[in-house]
């Protein structure tokens, strides 16, 4: 089941942050790439939690999915090999409460995703039943 398309957040500012030494980075994650040896059902999970993959391919390489986040940056699933696969990672996500299939209450919640990473989701806006931000 594939989930509605996500509804677009405003930009967010980038923001300067000091580095323990005074000095101020304005770095940001722009890709992150998960290899995954259950591609479809990794697909499937993040769907279910508002984003919209786009299935890709470049070149000879393999068939992946991509999706862009609001703030421009992508989040690629590839199929893991031998040589390719995604160890340990926790990862955070803000999504529209109610673009999750099935709805989330605002608020914070921890999933596993079919690999077994750690998602922190933090779920905002208004849910179907109307439920206030969180």
């Amino acid at each position: 089941m594939d989930s509605p398309a996500v509804r677009p957040a405003p930009p967010t500012e980038s923001v300067a942050v000091p580095d323990g030494e005074g000095r101020a980075s304005t770095a940001r994650v722009s890709l992150l790439v998960l290899y995954t040896p259950q591609l479809e059902d990794c697909r499937r999970f993040y769907a279910d939690l508002g984003l919209a993959f786009t299935a890709e391919r470049h070149g000879r390489g393999p068939d992946h999915y991509a999706a862009v986040l609001p703030d421009g940056m992508v989040l690629e699933l590839y199929p893991a090999g031998d040589d390719r696969l995604t160890g340990v990672l926790r990862l955070g996500l803000a999504v529209d409460a109610s673009a999750a299939r099935p709805p989330l209450a605002p608020g914070r919640h921890r999933l596993v995703d079919p690999d077994g990473r750690t998602v922190e989701i933090t779920a905002v806006g208004r849910t179907e039943r109307g439920s206030a931000q969180g």
